[in-house]
């Protein structure tokens, strides 16, 4: 198997010389491999649409064809500032220039691996004519590439900063084979069916308005009864494990975040308010600050602790414009939060209950679900809080809980917490697309920092640990998932409407409306359709709405017949007897029960 993320590195690259090609004026930003692609930004005045993109791919697979050697030369900075001066291309320039002065670049790890930081030296790469800054590494000969096709185009600021230049982000995927393209492509189509801004649009769910403004979603009474039994769903599980609710204001000082550490390093990021009497506020884009003080608003024995706060609290983020994404990335970012305040030797066990609410809670919607230990980059210390030392000993203490439960892992370096490691899961959805959900934290830093401690058995004040747990991790981000991975099929338990009655005529209208009368009063949702289309046009406008239960009544059913249910997605009909039919949809349409397991 070849490396994929070399591979389409170096597509990236043949994208951005079949682009200088076609667009001789072009100022060439960055290129780099992700996902199972690549891009690149460019910056021209021609505006590049999906129309393009086959000129673009016929130029592409001219270059692959002659088959040129990616040839590697090093220069110094400033000779690298010359070439690139000559060559018109401003951006190169200033990645050079900022390099030189500051010894590093302003850039993520994705765009950061196209830039060519290698100390003193630049690296350059030709290829044919073209020729770009890059450390590598890449395939040795164009022909190396595999197969790809180009995706979708965007805007991007440069360097990600919306003051800098608008670029042109053009998107493209790689793979190896045809057929794993093929397969790939094939996902992409009925990802597109799926897409939650289509599907939630269509089901009623969701709407964006331009006067609330991007990024700020608004829930109708369907979207927000999917909501609601989403987080009580959480709150079954968390409750058996003694966790109690609490609830905070949506605003703070600056205080409380210069104090946890949250201001100096995501102060960018926040909504910020000035009071009339010139106070500053932030409206707050985490919870865990406030939580620390409910805990020390009063002096704690160590018999108080454990300590648990859940929340479902909306937080606040200035994301920018080009990056949201329908319910993927918003503004407001409703969190299933909690924090617990323990003893250094209860952390194992509260960590332990967090993951079996983590599994009890994902083990109903059919995820296949993958756990990653997200540590510290030893060589980038200053984007933490601790030193090393503390770093790695936390680090080995959490190995060993993996080892306790028998559960494989990956590991990977740079992805913690700037106060501490973390357990990410990793959910595997219907369309074989991976999605970091739940996480788990263990900070030790954020309690020292506000001094919060309990009196132990000597009366000695100890300081406590603080874990951080949110299951769903955004209430609005896992609805995303979640209805494109049921393509808006809920299950019965889940769905905004889980019955419709469809009565063959208005005879018997009444006894369709008596049933749904009980049903809700045993909780559950349910719509009669008394409109004047036939039957069979009604089951069909219940099956384009995805009701999970379709109950035609006729004259069987009013004589105390069985009960014949259409179940959406399922060919046979389920007969339930008559008199059972309440007792067995009241049980069915109630929120999963899992029993937690107790941790000692």
């Amino acid at each position: 198997m070849k490396n994929l993320s070399i591979m389409r590195h170096s597509m990236a690259h043949l994208m951005a010389a079949a682009v200088s090609e076609l667009y001789p004026n072009v100022k060439l930003g960055v290129g780099p491999a992700i996902g199972e692609g690549f891009y690149y930004d460019f910056h021209l005045e021609d505006t590049i649409t999906e129309k393009d993109f086959k000129k673009i791919e016929k130029k592409m697979r001219e270059i692959i064809k002659c088959d040129d050697t990616f040839e590697k030369k090093e220069f110094s900075i400033d000779e690298a500032i010359a070439f690139f001066k000559e060559q018109g291309q401003d951006f190169k320039v200033e990645l050079l220039e900022d390099l030189k002065s500051k010894g590093t670049t302003k850039f993520g790890a994705d765009e950061l691996a196209d830039v060519g930081e290698m100390g003193d030296v630049a690296m350059v790469y030709y290829t044919g004519d073209f020729v770009d800054l890059c450390r590598g590494p890449h395939v040795e000969h164009s022909k190396e590439v595999g197969v790809f096709k180009l995706t979708k185009v965007s805007g991007a600021y440069w360097r990600g900063n919306a003051e800098g230049a608008q670029m042109q982000r053009v998107y493209g995927v790689a793979f190896e084979t045809k057929d794993e393209l093929a397969e790939y492509m094939a996902m992409l189509k009925e990802a597109k069916k799926r897409d939650h801004r289509k599907l939630g649009k269509e089901m009623g769910l969701f709407h964006f308005s331009e006067l609330v403004g991007s990024g700020l979603p608004l829930w109708t009474p369907k979207g927000t009864v999917l909501r609601n039994q989403l987080d009580a769903f959480v709150w079954s599980l968390r409750k058996q494990y003694g966790y109690e609710q609490v609830t905070i204001p949506h605003i703070t000082k600056k205080d409380l975040y210069e104090t946890s550490g949250h201001w100096e390093k995501f102060q960018d990021d926040l909504f910020k308010i000035t009071t009339r009497e010139g106070h500053l506020f932030a409206m707050k884009p985490m919870n865990c600050p406030h939580h620390t003080q409910i805990y020390a608003a009063a002096k704690r024995s160590y018999r108080d602790l454990p300590q648990r706060y859940a929340e479902t609290t909306m937080v606040y983020r200035d994301e920018q414009s080009g990056e949201l994404h329908g319910l993927s990335r918003v503004r407001c970012i409703s969190q299933d939060d909690a924090h617990v305040f323990c003893r250094e030797a209860q952390v194992k066990a509260e960590v332990f209950k967090i993951w079996n609410i983590v599994e009890g809670f994902y083990s109903p919607f059919g995820f296949d679900l993958q756990v990653r230990l997200s540590v510290h980059d030893r060589d980038n210390m200053d984007a933490y809080l601790g030193t090393v030392e503390e770093w790695d000993e936390v680090v080995e203490v959490f190995r060993g809980w993996f080892k306790e439960r028998n559960v494989e892992y990956v590991e990977e370096s740079g992805e913690a917490a700037f106060y501490g490691p973390k357990i990410d899961f990793i959910a595997t959805d219907s369309l074989k697309r991976e999605w970091q959900v739940a996480t788990i934290q263990v900070d030790r830093n954020m309690p020292r920092r506000f001094e919060l401690t309990c009196v132990n058995e000597k009366g000695e004040e100890e300081p406590v640990v603080m874990v951080h747990a949110a299951i769903m991790g955004a209430i609005e981000r896992f609805t995303s998932v979640m209805i494109e991975h049921y393509a808006g099929a809920f299950p019965l338990w889940l769905a905004p409407v889980q019955v419709r009655f469809v009565p063959v005529s208005d005879d018997f209208a009444d006894y369709a409306q008596g049933l749904a009368q009980s049903l809700e009063e045993g909780g559950v949702r349910v719509e009669v359709d008394t409109s004047k289309e036939g039957v069979g046009k009604k089951i069909r406008a219940a099956a384009l709405a995805k009701i999970p239960w379709t109950i035609v009544v006729g004259e069987k059913e009013v004589g105390g017949g069985d009960i014949s249910v259409n179940i959406f997605g399922e060919e046979e009909d389920r007969i339930i007897q008559a008199e059972e039919f309440l007792k067995t949809t009241i049980m069915e349409s109630e929120i999963p029960h899992i029993e937690m397991p107790e941790v000692e």
